[in-house]
This record gives structure tokens, C-alpha cells and sequence, in this order.
């Protein structure tokens, strides 16, 4: 199959064009760093050097595949000008006139959970929205992935241990965590694309269920911390530290949001409806990558 994927070298992006190159598909990957074509070109795919910010672009590169899969770049929450909704909303709006108008017939979006609902949500509505957009286009048939909390996320909490010495967040402590591995959604992805599907579909992608304190005590072994803490903190104290951080006040907020819809079970109410069978990469196995990053910083 010829497929092209978004989201350059990324966490999921890469092990997921590696995994579909090894199958023997013809895998195209976009790009906006000319830098990284040599090492694209290295892992046996094409590269496409360009910004799915331009719907044009998107268009050019979309026609002739097989199957696309897209995804929307990380942004910057502590740029003081990024406007996150304008910027989601073009990214989103582009994939879906590059799908209808290169004639795609086969696309994997990767979305999030809680993008079912509709307000409460915080900066996951994005994923609400473009969801419905892409469900409105006709004869191509799109599965939505919606993981969990990706175990990367947990690398920010890196400077509150070194410097307090435990984990304090506005979810967590007591109640489970869906936590998922780039790897399995890379996996779920690659499946996905090379599966026939008729019509739309929603899928869930998880790694392991974990409490907050459970988090902390792998984690803690891991860096040699087996005491480490996750300290159950308000809204207010989360949104404060945020702030004193840098971070845009209306993403802060849109985070605190998220992770208050997390811990009080309405961001996961579908997840646990449509819950699907764990990855196999665990916290455990994540908790060496996790040590081998905190020693270094």
C-alpha cells in the first residue's frame, strides 16, 4: 500500500512508519524540517518537506495514497501569541479538504479521549470539533483513534521531583489512570491503515490502568526514589504553578480542565464504554526510558 503519514519523526509517527516500512509498504512522511529528510530517507520512506498548515500542500501529497494518517503537531502552550483553537481548527479544517479533494479513500485521525464531549473538557473540545468535521466527508472511510494519557506527559513533572521531591497534580493520588505507550498506538495506527473499513469508526488505544500512587511508586524505583509521592493538589494550586511556569493562562487553564474531567471520571466515561484489550508496553517498561531522561537532566 502507498501511505502517507503526518507528524514527521515524532513519538508515534516514526516507530509507526518503521513498522509499516518493515511490512513492505511504500510509506511517504511530511515533514516541515528539511533537516530531517536524510534520516526519513534512512528508515526506507519518502520525504515530503512542507506544512499541513497549507491545505494545498496536503492535497498534493495526499493524492495517490492508499491511506493517510493525521495527526495535529504539538504546539507551544507557553507562547504567548499561539492561538491553540485557530490553530487546531486550520490544521483540522486542511486534512479534511486535502481527504475530499485528492480523493483519498482510506484516513486514520489521531484524536483523544474525551473528544465525545462537547463542553468540559478543556483543551480536548478541540478534538470534538474536528472529529465532526471529518465525519461529515462522504465515501472515505476514517478511523478516529482516541488514546489515553501518553507516559511522555509524565516528563513534565521531572523538575517538581528533583526540586520537592514528589509528583502533585489535580488528578491521580488514589484514582486510575489510563495510561498509554506511543508504541501501542503506533501498533494500533499501522493496523488500522492496513485494515478495510466501511463508513467511520472510534478507537481506543491504552497501555495500562495505573492509580497516581501506583504511577509514583514505579517511577520512584525507577530513579531511585522508592518513597516518591503523588500529591492530590486543587485546581486552583495546579493552575498557580502552571502560571508561575510560563504557560499561556488560557491553555492552563483549558489543562486544568482536562485533567479535572480525568479525575472526577467524566473525560474516560466513553473509554471505559468502549474500554479496548491493554497494550504491551507497561509503565514499567516506560519507567527505564523515564530514568534514563531524568538522570540526564
Amino acid at each position: 500500500m502507498k501511505i502517507t503519514i503526518t507528524g514527521s519523526l515524532g513519538n508515534i509517527s516514526k516507530p509507526l512508519a518503521q513498522e509499516l516500512v518493515q511490512k513492505g509498504h511504500e510509506i511517504t512522511i511530511i515533514s516541515s524540517n528539511p533537516e530531517n529528510q536524510t534520516e526519513i530517507e534512512a528508515l526506507g520512506a519518502k520525504a515530503a518537506i512542507g506544512s499541513v498548515e497549507h491545505a494545498g500542500f496536503l492535497t498534493e501529497i495526499f493524492a495517490g495514497a492508499d491511506a493517510v494518517y493525521c495527526m495535529i503537531p504539538r504546539a507551544n502552550y507557553f507562547d504567548p501569541n499561539l492561538d491553540l483553537e485557530a490553530f487546531t481548527r486550520k490544521i483540522g479544517n486542511n486534512y479534511a479538504k486535502a481527504i475530499k479533494n485528492s480523493g483519498v479513500k482510506r484516513a486514520v485521525f489521531l484524536s483523544s479521549i474525551g473528544a465525545h464531549l462537547k463542553e468540559k473538557s478543556g483543551i480536548i473540545l478541540r478534538y470534538n470539533e474536528i472529529e465532526a468535521v471529518l465525519n461529515t466527508l462522504s465515501d472515505v472511510s476514517i478511523t478516529f483513534m482516541r488514546p489515553t494519557s501518553f507516559y511522555y506527559n509524565l516528563l513534565a513533572y521531572i523538575p517538581i521531583i528533583k526540586n520537592k521531591g514528589f509528583i502533585a497534580a489535580n488528578y491521580g493520588a488514589d484514582e486510575l489512570i489510563p495510561w498509554v505507550s506511543p508504541n501501542d498506538i503506533a501498533n494500533a495506527i499501522a493496523e488500522e491503515l492496513t485494515t478495510p473499513l466501511d463508513g467511520k469508526k472510534i478507537r481506543y488505544v491504552a497501555s495500562e490502568e495505573v492509580s497516581g500512587h501506583q504511577t509514583a511508586k514505579i517511577l520512584g524505583e525507577a530513579i531511585g526514589i522508592p518513597d516518591l509521592k503523588w500529591n492530590l493538589i486543587s485546581d486552583e494550586e495546579t493552575l498557580t504553578g502552571l502560571l508561575n511556569a510560563g504557560m499561556q493562562p488560557k491553555i492552563a487553564e483549558g489543562l486544568i480542565e482536562m485533567y479535572a474531567g480525568l479525575y472526577n471520571g467524566l473525560l474516560a466515561e466513553d473509554y471505559y464504554r468502549n474500554k479496548p484489550e491493554m497494550g504491551k508496553v507497561k509503565l514499567a517498561d516506560y519507567a527505564k526510558e523515564f530514568a534514563q531522561i531524568f538522570n540526564q537532566k
